[in-house]
């Protein structure tokens, strides 16, 4: 099954999400060409924080859309998931490293890895398929879904929190009120 797509100047779910990820990329980028670790610092909490609303808005829109709409699609969700909680936990434990250490730099480098090869399987397998068979202004509408969720997502990993549709739409965004606060109160850098 082809489904034709015929998408408004909208941008769609896929455009959104590959932006993430060429903003992500960048970030990471920084990170490693600075040599002020204060400012390699600020450019971590921005990237986590971006990460996290994007892998959260993933996880409340886009994955359920993948396991109804694609062949395979719950499988390939599953690993995303998975994929997701590495790079929580990663994340978290450059939350509270120093950034002028040697072992944040490699923290950095792990975190390089396995966010760029995520977004590479995505961008390679699994958009190409959402685009194949979900129309257009149902890519249009996922992509309002997800920015909406990105606005009220953590900014902050919690790799005890289930990486799963129904916790994030019932006690995400309380989450990520908590996050803001947080990141309001301590000066924390989150884009």
């Amino acid at each position: 099954m082809t489904v034709q797509n015929t998408t408004t100047s909208a941008q769609d779910v896929v455009d959104i999400l590959t932006i993430d990820h060429r903003e992500m990329e960048d970030l990471l980028d920084q990170i490693q060409r600075s040599p002020d670790s204060v400012q390699r610092r600020d450019l971590t909490d921005t990237l986590i924080a971006e990460v996290m609303r994007h892998s959260v808005a993933e996880e409340m829109y886009v994955y359920p859309a993948m396991e109804k709409r694609i062949p395979g699609g719950k499988e390939e969700a599953e690993h995303d998931r998975e994929e997701h909680d590495e790079i929580v936990q990663v994340m978290k434990q450059l939350e509270d490293a120093d950034a002028a250490e040697p072992a944040f730099m490699d923290r950095v480098h792990k975190l390089d890895d396995l966010l760029r090869h995520h977004a590479k399987d995505e961008e390679a397998d699994q958009f190409p398929k959402m685009r194949e068979r979900i129309p257009g202004e149902d890519l249009v509408e996922l992509g309002r879904e997800v920015e909406k969720a990105k606005q009220l997502a953590p900014t902050r990993p919690h790799p005890s929190a289930p990486h799963a549709e129904l916790f994030h739409k019932t006690v995400g965004a309380g989450v990520g009120m908590v996050d803001r606060l947080r990141d309001q109160l301590s000066g924390r850098m989150t884009g």
